[in-house]
C-alpha cells in the first residue's frame, strides 16, 4: 500500500536552529555529547552532528560550550584543503566528566525530544484525523469474508479514534480484522528515537512497533543536498501498531527501567501513540480483564497516562491510541457495566452463515494453488456439519485444507481434495474426550 496513498502528511516538527530550540537543559546536552565523544571516539562536525541528530551549526554551538569549559580540544584540521573539517578530542577533564556522566547513566547517542515538545507533535498527528474509508478498509481486508454490515460498523468505529471491542465466537477473524484495520492506516507520523522528562531518557524508537516510510530514506538521501526538513531527532514511520495476546501484563505498561544501562524504555501503549494497541485474546492473560480495563479508564477517556520515574515522581504523556481488544468470551461475564461503558464500540463477528463458508471454503483453496471440490464440500456440508448442528467457523476451511493437502503429501498422493481425506481431517477438527 501507498505510504502517502489519500493521506496527507502530517506537520513535521520543525528542525532545531539554535541550541535553545532544542529545549533541553545545557548540562544534558553537554554530558549527553561527553558521553557520545567516549562511546564513539568522535572526531569531528559532522561526526557530532549525524550522532546526536542535530543540524552542523547547534552540534558547533555544543562543541564551542565544551572547549569553553576545557572539556574538549582541537587538534587541527583533517587535511590540507581549505574545506577540510577539524578535528577533536576529549581533555583529560572531558574524559573525567564523560566518566562520571555514564556512571549516572549509560545513555548517549541522539539528543531526546522535551515531553512538552512531544504533546504538541502528538496532537499534530492525532490518531483521530486519520480518516479511513470504506474502499480502503476493503482493500485491507479484500482476503476476508466479512459478514454483511460489518465493514460499516468498522469504519465509524475507527474513524473516531475510540476503544473497540471485538466479540464473538473463536475461529471467525477478529484478530484478522483487527490487522486489517491496522494496515488501512497507511499514513505517516514523526515518532521521536527518545524522550526525556526530568532529565531522563526514555526511549521510544522501536524496529519492532514502527516500520520506517519510504520517504525517510528519500529525505535520507537528500539530506546532502537541502539539509533536514524536520527535527532529526524525529524518524518519519508508518503508524505504529502493537499486538500483545495472553501474555501481556499490567507490569509492561508501565516505564521499564533498566538498573545497569539505568535508562527507560516506554511502554507498549506510549510507543503505540498515533497508532493501533491490539489486545487479542483478551480473558486469556493472567490479569483479570476488569483490571487490564481499569488500567486504562483514564488513559481513553482523559487522553493521557500517568506514569512513574524510579524515584517515584509522577508525570503525564500523551494517550493517542485507537485500542482494539478482541476476545472469544462474553463481554458480560468479564467487565462490569462501567468498564462496558466506556469501550464506546462493541462489535459482534458472528459464526458464518451457511453460504459465507462456502465462500471461505472457496477462497482458501485457491489460496493453497488447489480446485475447490464440489464433491468434497457437498460431503461436509450434508454429513458432517450436521453432526455439530451446522455450526460453522471460518478457521475450519484453512484447517481441513491444510490436513488434507499433508495427508496426501505423506501418503504420495495427488496434492488435490477428496472426501477420504476430509473425513480423516475432520477427525482431528474436534475433540471427544467423552
Amino acid at each position: 500500500m501507498n505510504d502517502m496513498a489519500s493521506h496527507p502528511e502530517p506537520s513535521a516538527p520543525k528542525t532545531p536552529l539554535h541550541v535553545e530550540d532544542l529545549g533541553l537543559e545545557m548540562v544534558l546536552m553537554r554530558d549527553i555529547l561527553l558521553k557520545t565523544f567516549f562511546r564513539r571516539n568522535l572526531s569531528s562536525l559532522t561526526d557530532v552532528s549525524k550522532a546526536l541528530c542535530v543540524t552542523p551549526p547547534i552540534a558547533q554551538e555544543l562543541i564551542d560550550h565544551c572547549r569553553e569549559g576545557n572539556l574538549i580540544e582541537t587538534l587541527g584540521a583533517r587535511g590540507a584543503l581549505p574545506t577540510s573539517e577539524l578535528r577533536y578530542q576529549l581533555t583529560e577533564g572531558g574524559r573525567a566528566r564523560a566518566l562520571d556522566a555514564l556512571a549516572q547513566s549509560e545513555y548517549y547517542g541522539a539528543l531526546p525530544v522535551p515531553m512538552e515538545d512531544y504533546w504538541k507533535q502528538t496532537a499534530r498527528q492525532s490518531i483521530s484525523d486519520a480518516v479511513i474509508t470504506r474502499e480502503r478498509l476493503e482493500g485491507s481486508m479484500g482476503h476476508l469474508v466479512l459478514p454483511a454490515g460489518l465493514l460499516d460498523q468498522l469504519g465509524p468505529a475507527v474513524n473516531s479514534g475510540r476503544s473497540v471491542l471485538l466479540y464473538g465466537p473463536p475461529g471467525n477473524g477478529k484478530s484478522s480484522i483487527a490487522n486489517g484495520i491496522r494496515n488501512a492506516l497507511g499514513d505517516n507520523i514523526y515518532v521521536p528515537q527518545f524522550l526525556e522528562y526530568g532529565g531522563q531518557v526514555i526511549s521510544v524508537y522501536d524496529p519492532i512497533v514502527h516500520t520506517l516510510s519510504r520517504r525517510a530514506e528519500d529525505n535520507a538521501n537528500s539530506l546532502r543536498r537541502a539539509g533536514p526538513d524536520f527535527d532529526q531527532r524525529y524518524l518519519l514511520c508508518r503508524r505504529p501498531s502493537v499486538m500483545t495476546g495472553g501474555e501481556l501484563t499490567l507490569d509492561m505498561l508501565d516505564l521499564n527501567y533498566n538498573p545497569v544501562s539505568r535508562t527507560y524504555q516506554a511502554p507498549l501503549q506510549l510507543k503505540s501513540t498515533g497508532g493501533v494497541f491490539i489486545v487479542d485474546d483478551l480473558g486469556r492473560q493472567t490479569e483479570p480483564p476488569q483490571a487490564l480495563i481499569n488500567r486504562w479508564i483514564v488513559p481513553m477517556e482523559m487522553s493521557f497516562d500517568i506514569l512513574s520515574l524510579q524515584s517515584g515522581q509522577k508525570f503525564m504523556v500523551p494517550f493517542d491510541t485507537l485500542v482494539i481488544f478482541s476476545t472469544n468470551f462474553a463481554p458480560s461475564e468479564m467487565f462490569d457495566g462501567a468498564a462496558l461503558r466506556r469501550i464506546y464500540y462493541k462489535i459482534k463477528v458472528d459464526s458464518p452463515i451457511r453460504e459465507d463458508f462456502i465462500k471461505v471454503f472457496v477462497k482458501t483453496a485457491r489460496a493453497y494453488k488447489i480446485t475447490p471440490d464440489e464433491e468434497v464440500l457437498a460431503h461436509l456440508l450434508k454429513h458432517k456439519y450436521p453432526e455439530v448442528g451446522n455450526t460453522f467457523q471460518n478457521y475450519h476451511a484453512p484447517f481441513l485444507i491444510d490436513q488434507m493437502l499433508s495427508i496426501a503429501e505423506y501418503e504420495g498422493r495427488e496434492r488435490k481434495m477428496a472426501i477420504d481425506l476430509v473425513d480423516r481431517a475432520w477427525q482431528n477438527l474436534f475433540v471427544d474426550d467423552k
